[in-house]
């Protein structure tokens, strides 16, 4: 049996459907999966040990190609994925995205069998033979499982399975100890990143928490993020000295060094839910989006968000940022202490 998972990005996504992959597995153990992801992504899926072949879309950079005239290039890559998805004969297609962009996908590779949602969104529906109604109210975690459940997969216990290897452990504790922090010490993570402007917590705030749980808690603070420079921000508004990962890790280095962690300190962000499937206590800064349905899986995590009229919007842009900025130091550093009580 070959079956073929369409789920392109974002990180957060891909972290969501992850037990879908492993209940099917389960379900399948016989089968080889595929899985057609973005490059953005791709690291959490190469090397996993629950599928059989990895097909990675460069539809990201097509954009920027096309604008610098490099057309060939283009219909290049676009030829090479269509042959990749076309190059096996898959019994099951699903589709886990349920947009224009993957059902495109669903549709170009040979598939008897092509699930999706119940949607019209961006017209996905008309492209497969099988549809299953889509709950809204559910977390992504548990509406992608839905699609393992109908296939008749036990979905009692999701596993967050990340293929983390031995080198990404070893280069996450070579770049702690570069640091000062010795092998076994106990730290905070704090991932201050995310996609849109609206759940961001102001730099002062980050620094001023920083500084309190270093100076009230004894604990070092690492930082995380896909480039030292907003980082660096934080640090130079701190007065103790916080340290700088910026850039320097990979999707599995990360993993790897939210294992470490005792606590990671996040906005709703790709980091959030990598350090939640990791199994390390997460308190997760959120303001415009909706935690039932995308907060950080699991138990023993913690989410702060403000409760206002407006909360959820989803909204990219806004002029007031209420949600967030009514978020307090004092508030979340409460939080911070309190899960380390139980974690000394």
């Amino acid at each position: 049996m070959n079956i073929l998972i369409v789920k392109l990005s974002a990180i957060g996504d891909v972290i969501h459907t992850l037990p879908s992959l492993s209940a099917l597995r389960k379900r399948f153990p016989q089968a080889h999966i595929t899985w057609v992801v973005e490059q953005a992504a791709a690291d959490l899926v190469v090397g996993h040990p629950y599928l059989d072949s990895v097909i990675v879309s460069t539809r990201k950079g097509w954009a920027g190609k096309l604008r610098g005239g490099n057309i060939g290039a283009v219909v290049a890559e676009m030829r090479e994925l269509t042959g990749a998805l076309r190059s096996r004969p898959y019994d099951l297609v699903i589709d886990f995205h349920g947009l224009f962009k993957s059902a495109v996908l669903a549709g170009l590779c040979r598939g008897k069998r092509k699930l999706g949602y119940r949607s019209l969104q961006e017209l996905s529906g008309l492209f497969y033979t099988e549809r299953i109604p889509e709950d809204m109210e559910k977390h992504a975690v548990d509406r992608y499982l839905d699609f393992a459940r109908y296939l008749g997969a036990d979905v009692s216990k999701p596993e967050f399975l990340i293929p983390v290897a031995f080198e990404n452990e070893r280069r996450t504790e070579a770049l702690l100890k570069e640091a000062g922090i010795a092998s076994g010490e106990r730290f905070i993570a704090v991932s201050p990143v995310a996609l849109w402007k609206t759940k961001l917590w102001s730099d002062e705030k980050f620094a001023a928490l920083c500084d309190m749980m270093i100076s009230r808690l004894g604990v070092k603070v690492v930082l995380t993020g896909g480039a030292a420079a907003p980082l660096m921000r934080i640090g130079n508004l701190m007065k103790e000295n916080a340290v700088n990962l910026g850039g320097k890790t990979t999707l599995k280095d990360l993993a790897a060094l939210y294992r470490r962690a005792a606590l990671v300190v996040t906005t709703d962000s790709g980091p959030m839910h990598l350090a939640a499937a990791t199994g390390t206590p997460v308190i997760a800064l959120f303001g415009p989006t909706d935690p039932r349905r995308t907060g950080p899986y699991g138990a023993g995590h913690t989410v702060l968000q403000k409760s206002l009229p407006c909360v959820p919007c989803f909204k990219k842009n806004c002029e007031k940022m209420d949600c967030m900025r009514g978020i307090g130091v004092d508030e979340v550093f409460a939080a911070v202490e309190e899960k380390m009580k139980g974690r000394n």
